[in-house]
């Protein structure tokens, strides 16, 4: 068989099920070999799409998709949800194009040096010189993305090399157990705790793993331990229960922050602090005890300097104190602090769920009628801008992998392409996805797709006309703000264009009902309401008279 045809039967021997992209010259070998196979092409109407529909399906199932590209501008078009998707941990392969092997060491049409391009934003970046290597190349492949820390691999197929024959076989994927941490290590962890008089843990992203939330509610439930998440460590543990103390991680202080002050003894839990830097609660290095249990070794850090590294699979380090625990019995914690944060944070996510006024909606309104809208296993996808931090701070989950919100490279435009692949993912779920004005309009081409799949999904966007995550720091900063607006569609005329249903709400008192109607009807939605941004400064100003009184 030719290379392209070994190729794609690589990938279906590790169980790949979809390739979204954007075809070119250079890779239509590979596209006619897709035809036969059981794999399925998502065409995308833009490569960043594309590379974001992978990420979000990465990050659902924990087992990588593919994203297409050609070379030069379709390689470069990817690059920006490759590296999101590298840096939020999703398993994902980026394929792309490259001209013929003859032509590569001099100028040449669109010819530029991809892997080397991609070897920053990539766990592995290589390309394919021989035939007879894409057996071994295509396992390494899915193997990195896999392992943990999962992220992105390229695999670069040169238009000449994907006609020539190949001699070899798929290699049979083979799977194993990740290593355990050694008993004397989780000992001294242990003692730790037992030792302690107040800790707590904070969640990251690799407590979203199943078998990782599962041995950590256990714990919890045991101990009683207060839990907050990193905005990408939502549904680490449910939500209502009582050691459950939401999310950390917004650049003011929170209330969250007491709750750490208050403990000696600090777990870090499959913690990135790509999403939330030591500096900001463990200054210096040494305020308090930490324990640090990862599937890797601590990243260096000055304040971050942990008394105890538990490497290995976080289910099983989390399992080995569950029994240790059983075993003992627990420790008399002091938990005030932490019931007291809950309460008060509690509080403030009912303050608005009445309003029903005329005017901008309030965002606290309009997460509290997002999570009644939605139940425990829907999914919610945020995008990058003042609406994620309203979403990290009030939006909460049940389960993990419910809530998926960008946050180690941050890149906008996600809500609407990772909406899709949630949909191809779980179609029996309600998707639902939120974003800024200028982060939906950054990748609007991907309405086609939705119609043209017919996607179950809805998108909720928050209307203020400009950057305002922008204007709301560069207003903290320097008491103003630059010139940061732009115009919009007819939103009703926008859905319409694309065969979506579309709804523009005014009064608060309407959402609920649209986003019901919404999220009911069988096809894409789009609901669009004005967004009261006055509410970011009062949250500022909140915050930082929690500072002063602490």
């Amino acid at each position: 068989m030719k290379t392209s045809d070994l190729l794609v039967r690589c990938l279906e021997r590790e169980g790949i099920e979809y390739v979204f992209g954007v075809p070119g010259e250079e890779n239509a070998d590979f596209m006619l070999s897709l035809e036969d196979s059981s794999i399925q092409f998502i065409l995308t109407r833009h490569e960043q799409g594309a590379a974001f529909m992978a990420e979000a399906y990465g990050r659902l199932t924990g087992n990588p998709a593919v994203c297409l590209g050609t070379l030069g501008p379709g390689a470069t078009n990817l690059l920006t949800g490759v590296a999101d998707a590298n840096m939020d941990r999703a398993p994902l392969i980026c394929i792309t194009g490259q001209g013929a092997t003859s032509r590569q060491h001099k100028e040449s049409h669109q010819i530029m040096n991809v892997v080397d391009m991609y070897e920053p934003v990539t766990k592995w970046s290589q390309t394919i010189t021989d035939p007879d290597a894409v057996p071994e190349i295509v396992r390494k492949a899915v193997r990195v993305a896999r392992r943990e820390k999962p992220g992105a691999v390229l695999i670069e197929l040169p238009e000449n090399l994907a006609k020539r024959d190949a001699a070899t076989d798929p290699i049979e994927p083979r799977r194993f157990r990740r290593p355990v941490p050694d008993d004397k290590i989780v000992d001294r962890a242990y003692e730790l705790l037992r030792t302690a008089r107040s800790p707590v843990i904070i969640a990251g992203n690799g407590a979203i793993r199943r078998r990782a939330s599962h041995q950590l509610r256990q714990l919890c439930e045991r101990t009683g331990i207060g839990v907050m998440s990193t905005f990408m460590g939502k549904g680490a543990v449910d939500m209502d229960a009582p050691y459950s103390l939401f999310t950390i991680g917004l650049g003011q202080r929170d209330y969250v922050v007491d709750a750490l002050e208050a403990a000696d003894v600090v777990i870090t839990l499959g913690y990135d602090m790509v999403e939330y830097p030591p500096s900001r609660w463990n200054a210096g290095g040494d305020r308090c005890a930490v324990i640090h249990i990862d599937f890797e070794p601590a990243e260096i850090d000055r304040d971050y300097h942990p008394d105890v590294e538990v490497v290995g699979d976080l289910a099983h380090c989390l399992w080995m104190l569950n029994k240790r625990f059983e075993r003992d019995g627990v420790p008399e914690y002091d938990f005030a602090t932490q019931a007291d944060v809950r309460a008060r944070m509690l509080a403030e996510f009912r303050e608005h769920a009445d309003d029903d006024g005329e005017g901008p909606i309030r965002p606290q309104k309009a997460i509290w009628d997002v999570r009644q809208a939605l139940s425990a296993g829907d999914i919610l996808l945020s995008g990058v801008g003042a609406h994620k931090m309203w979403i990290a701070r009030y939006y909460h989950c049940h389960e993990p992998n419910c809530c998926l919100i960008p946050n180690g490279f941050c890149s906008m435009g996600q809500p609407l392409p990772g909406a899709i692949a949630a949909h191809l993912v779980h179609p029996d779920r309600k998707i639902l996805g939120i974003a800024g004005d200028g982060d939906f309009l950054m990748n609007v081409q991907e309405m086609e797709t939705a119609t043209r799949l017919n996607a179950d999904i809805t998108l909720l966007v928050w209307e203020d006309g400009g950057y305002g995550l922008i204007s709301w720091k560069q207003q903290d900063e320097f008491n103003r703000h630059t010139n940061l607006s732009f115009g919009n569609p007819d939103w009703l005329q926008l859905a319409a264009s694309f065969g979506w249903q579309g709804a523009y709400v005014q009064r608060a008192a309407d959402l609920k009902p649209a986003l019901e109607a919404a999220l009911a009807h069988r096809g894409p939605s789009l609901v669009v309401m004005p967004v009261d941004y006055r509410e970011n400064q009062k949250l500022t100003e909140r915050l930082g008279r929690i500072k002063v009184n602490n």
